[in-house]
């Protein structure tokens, strides 16, 4: 069996790099152990998006009385329910990806793949059976898992991490979060939104700890808003269950050391890339931590290996393996793409409020020495936000006050993580706070509170 291409996972940048290559004419397969479409579709992005749609829902048929709606009888979320809707979008969107391989003529080999000698992947089935596949070019597409601390063991049952969070049965009376990445607070979020009495626990000085400040401040302000507890700065010891089938959580803080009991503790610190068993040191791969080695087109150090998405240095992010998987093969196509520029990568939260962002935050911009003036526009200023009943959120723009060029976009509100295109195309092309303003928006839209940011940064907002 040889192949000229052989990808050995299929999530977001896996199933890309295959369908990429067949497109450009090449034999390939696809080695995977597990659900078509990788974390992300499965146990990941979509699934947890179905399951914050449904709160969503939820707390819109709450609160229906505010839009002049009546609804007569009780309204109940049962977690049965909206988990199952959840697991019926992850395994459509599965089938989707399995489509996709059959109309492109590539081959699906169902086991888990590591490295042999020169130019061959070992597969073991999942029945124990082996098999030797030959390929000119490997792509490691592998991804990556929750990641487990040492004082907070991850036993599925008391202490979960986000896949298991994706399929509680029932729902706790309250939950300890720790960590506040985009993870964390998604899930925070929507079991708060079901009634269970959640707390947020983070290490750093802000949720978000990645987001701009203001962004960081408006989240916390609607946590609480929910009543959601929210503790930064905040390191967690340990984690213990009690006699009574309690989380006890011995934490150091502000208020010095404390326990804090809930009935479950979601494990939200971050991810460890899945690098084992992949016989990358008998190949002689270079790493550095648990991440890979590769150039500005995804080759390792090894001539025809090559790595792409969580399990390489960059953002872990799903749209980000997708497009470094289509770099990687149209460089190996001989075609000549574009190295990534990963100062111009979008990033979401899909809380609600949404939260939406690019570029350089106002304090990483300042610290990296630019000049700059800042436009920020308030969603109680929008007549469609007004008129949606979401007036929490705003637009903030940063742009280098000596060239006019776009720097960052931070944006919370309704529907901002599809407003989110606009500032990131305008920063890849180097677009100005005067464009930008002089952009033509339609009317009555959330995304006019764009123009009105670059407005604002120029000094002569219309609305404000």
């Amino acid at each position: 069996m040889k192949y000229d291409v052989v990808v050995i996972g299929s999530g977001p940048g896996g199933y890309v790099a295959a369908i990429k290559a067949a497109q450009n004419g090449l034999k390939t397969a696809v080695v995977e152990k597990a659900e078509l479409g990788g974390v992300c579709l499965n146990w990941g992005c979509i699934p947890t998006k179905a399951l914050l749609k449904s709160a969503q829902v939820y707390n819109y048929a709450k609160h229906a009385a505010g839009y002049g709606i009546e609804i007569n009888g009780e309204i109940t979320a049962p977690l049965d329910k909206i988990v199952e809707r959840s697991r019926g979008v992850a395994d459509t969107m599965s089938k989707g990806v399995s489509f996709l391989m059959k109309k492109n003529g590539i081959e699906v080999i169902n086991g888990r793949g590591r490295l042999g000698g020169k130019g061959t992947v070992e597969v073991e089935g999942t029945d124990g059976t082996k098999q030797t596949v030959e390929a000119s070019h490997i792509i490691l597409a592998t991804g990556s898992r929750p990641r487990e601390m040492k004082f907070m063991p991850i036993d599925g049952r008391k202490i979960i991490s986000s896949k298991e969070a994706l399929v509680l049965r029932e729902l706790p009376e309250s939950m300890a979060v720790v960590g506040s990445g985009a993870i964390g607070c998604e899930f925070a979020y929507f079991y708060a939104s079901l009634g269970v009495k959640v707390t947020v626990i983070e290490y750093l000085p802000q949720l978000l700890p990645a987001a701009d400040t203001d962004v960081s401040k408006a989240l916390e302000r609607a946590f609480r808003k929910m009543k959601i507890g929210v503790m930064t700065g905040t390191t967690v010891k340990d984690v213990t269950v009690n006699g009574d089938g309690k989380c006890e959580l011995r934490i150091e803080g502000k208020k010095g050391e404390e326990i804090l009991t809930a009935d479950i503790v979601l494990s939200a610190v971050g991810i460890k890339s899945n690098l084992e068993g992949l016989g990358l040191e008998e190949a002689g791969i270079t790493l550095q931590g648990d991440k890979i080695t590769v150039d500005d087109f995804y080759r390792t150090n090894v001539e025809g290996v090559y790595a792409i998405g969580d399990i390489v240095h960059g953002p872990a992010l799903a749209h980000v393996a997708s497009a470094e998987a289509i770099c990687c093969v149209e460089k190996i196509c001989g075609h000549a793409p574009a190295p990534i520029d990963y100062t111009t990568i979008p990033s979401c939260v899909y809380t609600t409020p949404e939260i939406a962002m690019v570029g350089l935050t106002e304090k990483q911009a300042i610290e990296g020495g630019y000049e700059i003036k800042v436009g920020q526009f308030p969603y109680t200023a929008s007549g469609k936000a007004t008129a949606a009943g979401d007036r929490d959120g705003f637009v903030k723009l940063i742009f280098d006050a000596k060239t006019d060029r776009l720097l960052g976009a931070h944006m919370m509100g309704a529907n901002v993580t599809e407003m989110l295109a606009e500032p990131t195309l305008a920063k890849a092309l180097g677009a100005t706070a005067h464009q930008i303003a002089a952009t033509v928006h339609p009317h009555p839209t959330m995304s006019e509170a764009v123009m009105e940011a670059a407005e604002a940064a120029l000094g002569h907002a219309v609305h404000l």
